[in-house]
């Protein structure tokens, strides 16, 4: 039936009994509305029904909706909310627990590619809420720069790699200490001697050209430490294993290093990051799988960036005697390494006794625009970025240099140290950034790092060494305590604007993370953690005690925290760490303008009672 205004007054003045209802109707519409907002307001807080009748939880728990981050300033003020907690110890055999890399959970997945040694967290009712002890008799680190050269047995009690490498010198143990002579199977005569003759291949070692490194498989990391007094930063990486502990080896000395494997995803790190990347006999079998490895270092270096290999199947003429094999396996197995690379825009730039050198080429015309999705490897399309490296499946294909890009190559990057203070081509794509955005960083932070040396002494002394900016932007406090005796690892947020490829710009290090997760290192690994706004970027995602904890697993004995956060998020913050045993001030900004607040905390020695 069609309806009219015509017949409104007609059905208005239907009887007694429609205007009986109207009534009725009215109150139920009303009512309706009414609980309708009640329950509007109660979800917009992030409180179920069961919370409107009971009392709210004491402590802040951070949201993991994304209703919860828009309601954030609804929540009761964390002063009223925040109450005493307490976390027990966990088990003894927990003291080199590493979440997401555990030996103990391999047996769950495939053998694929050594896949099982990747990251695989446990899932959320899988997850630790206790306290990581010390091995027994573990005291703070010596301080650098002689823990170059030695650690405490007991801080790293593991003798694996002692009894079955002694013969190569990469360590011995002495009394109390472990002594690291600078050994390895590719330089018997020393790390020192092997890196001068490396830098007799690659002039621009020698220049300030190179300032970036990763060296995959890096043992105990003796190339990256020798490195540091050369005015180049190395990422050392090699994976999780039983017994050897290489990582923790390296982090215990004061050297940059973290736990990760090239194998089915991407290394998390931007395109072109690094100026050199290095293997000596790190095991990688380059060649198999249509030289997918390969394909990954292409694209962590920049243009004209060079890979440097020693160990078979280099100098397979005086060496193959001693690797199981033949001359003729050996021979074979170069020439398609050769091929491969060459068919990846690599030439050989260098090559003498067991080094051998090749450079990516920095020219887009020379190689690049010759391949196609057809070639082999095929030229990539441009349906994945590049630049992202979180949880993403590493492609066999050739990442070609973007062409919006003129100053990325290595020969264009101003040197070092002058490229620190330089803002990046690469800014322009980070969104709200600028030149001018970065020099405003580059200037708040040097203000910030001369508050924070008031505020905690020990920073700039030899008292801190390794030290991790949580959630960074262009790298503002590393490059701001750059003449400092430290290192410092900038993590960019894999959910937030990556400007990782800017830190690398700069000629710093970091990679990119989710800190709903653990980070990729073992045990009492910092120094010094920074924290920046990180639970107002990311309470609508991650649990607040779970990142505290998760501090605490990778903060040393002894070791410092500044949490820089509003009022709202501090509270919460000091009643979680003072739960693991952490001591905390309240300290202002260097501006008393600023809302924001710190928190200086020191994590306290304690011995585990299991």
């Amino acid at each position: 039936m069609k309806y009219s205004k015509e017949d409104k007054p007609e059905r208005a003045a239907g009887g007694a009994g429609a205007g009986g209802r109207a009534v009725p109707v009215a109150l139920l519409v009303i009512v309706l509305c009414a609980f309708s907002f009640y329950l509007g307001g109660v979800y917009s807080t992030g409180r179920s029904l069961l919370d409107s009748i009971q009392p709210a939880p004491t402590l802040l728990a951070l949201g993991t909706t994304a209703a919860q981050q828009s309601s954030a300033l609804a929540l009761p003020a964390p002063s009223t909310a925040a109450a005493a907690v307490s976390f027990p110890e966990c088990p003894a055999d927990f003291q080199d627990y590493t979440p997401c890399t555990d030996p103990r959970r391999w047996r769950r997945y495939g053998n694929y590619r050594l896949s099982f040694m990747e990251r695989h967290c446990p899932p959320p009712p899988e997850r630790q809420q206790c306290l990581v002890p010390p091995p027994k008799g573990y005291k703070p680190p010596i301080r650098w720069p002689k823990s170059k050269d030695q650690c405490w047995y007991r801080n790293v009690p593991y003798d694996w790699i002692n009894s079955q490498k002694s013969n190569q010198h990469w360590l011995a143990k002495d009394g109390d200490r472990f002594r690291f002579p600078g050994g390895g199977t590719m330089f018997p005569n020393g790390v020192g001697v092997y890196v001068d003759a490396m830098r007799a291949l690659i002039p621009g070692m020698r220049d300030g050209t190179v300032r970036t490194a990763l060296d995959t498989g890096c043992g105990v990391a003796s190339w990256g430490g020798d490195l540091l007094a050369r005015g180049i930063l190395a990422v050392s990486l090699a994976p999780r294993d039983n017994h050897e502990a290489q990582v923790q080896f390296a982090l215990e000395r004061g050297i940059p290093a973290i736990l990760g494997i090239i194998s089915t995803q991407r290394l998390p790190f931007p395109s072109a990051a690094f100026d050199m990347a290095h293997c000596s006999r790190c095991l990688i079998p380059w060649t198999e799988f249509g030289g997918l490895y390969l394909l990954e270092i292409h694209r962590l270096l920049r243009p004209g960036g060079f890979w440097v290999l020693s160990g078979p199947p280099i100098n397979y003429e005086n060496r193959w005697h001693g690797w199981n094999t033949t001359a003729q396996a050996q021979k074979a197995d170069l020439d398609r390494l050769k091929k491969m690379l060459a068919a990846m825009c690599f030439k050989l730039y260098n090559i003498k006794g067991d080094i051998a050198v090749w450079q990516k080429s920095p020219d887009a015309a020379a190689c690049y625009d010759k391949l196609t999705p057809i070639t082999t490897p095929p030229k990539c399309d441009d349906s994945v970025d590049p630049d992202a490296a979180w949880y993403v499946p590493m492609r066999p294909c050739v990442t070609a240099p973007s062409a919006r890009y003129k100053k990325l190559g290595l020969n264009a990057t101003p040197k070092w140290p002058q490229r620190l203070a330089v803002a990046p081509e690469r800014i322009n794509v980070v969104p709200g950034s600028s030149a001018g955005t970065f020099k405003q960083d580059d200037a708040r932070w040097k203000l910030r790092a001369k508050h924070y040396k008031t505020l905690l002494p020990a920073l700039g002394t030899d008292k801190i060494r390794n030290v991790m900016d949580m959630n960074t932007v262009y790298g503002g406090f590393a490059a701001s305590i750059i003449k400092d005796p430290v290192w410092v690892m900038n993590v960019v947020s894999s959910y937030g604007p990556n400007s990782l490829g800017v830190v690398y710009d700069r000629g710093l290090i970091g990679v990119n993370h989710d800190w709903c997760e653990a980070f990729s290192t073992y045990p009492r690994t910092y120094d010094l953690l920074h924290l920046d706004g990180l639970f107002t970027a990311e309470s609508h995602r991650c649990e607040m005690k779970f990142v505290l904890l998760e501090m605490d697993r990778i903060l040393r004995p002894t070791g410092y925290a500044i949490i820089r956060e509003s009022t709202y998020f501090l509270d919460s913050v000091a009643a979680i760490a003072k739960g693991m045993r952490w001591s905390c001030e309240r300290r202002n900004p260097e501006n008393k303008d600023d809302k924001d607040k710190i928190l200086i905390c020191q994590k306290k020695l304690w011995a585990g009672k299991q």
